[in-house]
């Protein structure tokens, strides 16, 4: 199945929408109290990705070997993650490490789109 992912964060929220077929799943989430006013935006970002795909996973919205179009508006996000770069950031780093094995563990076929702020549907969830 291939799906439609967007994800946003700021530093007291995280929000994800999932799209396949005919449905769509939104969720939002405050921040735990580890990260709460503690991160930046970018690093909400990743925690915002990884934890979205991962309950998307859970949920068995996203299944073994699916493909998922990641909607991107960060171009340094939109970089790190389809050029295979290291980032500067340890935090970002540690995400992206989990966020890759989860995708490697799933045979997910991951297609990264790089789209305007203003077209990330989960931004308005936040």
């Amino acid at each position: 199945m291939e799906h439609t992912f967007f994800s946003d964060g700021n530093s007291k929220r995280i929000s994800w929408i999932i799209q396949s077929d005919d449905t769509t799943d939104e969720q939002d989430r405050d921040h735990v109290d580890l990260y709460l006013d503690k991160v930046t935006n970018e690093q909400s970002k990743y925690i915002a990705l990884h934890a979205g795909i991962f309950w998307c996973i859970g949920r068995f919205i996203i299944e073994n070997e699916d493909t998922v179009n990641v909607m991107l508006d960060s171009k340094s996000m939109y970089k790190h993650l389809t050029e295979d770069n290291e980032n500067s950031d340890e935090f970002i780093e540690k995400r992206t490490w989990y966020y890759k094995k989860l995708i490697e563990q799933r045979k997910l076929k991951i297609k990264y789109h790089l789209i305007e702020s203003r077209d990330d549907l989960a931004t308005i969830l936040l």
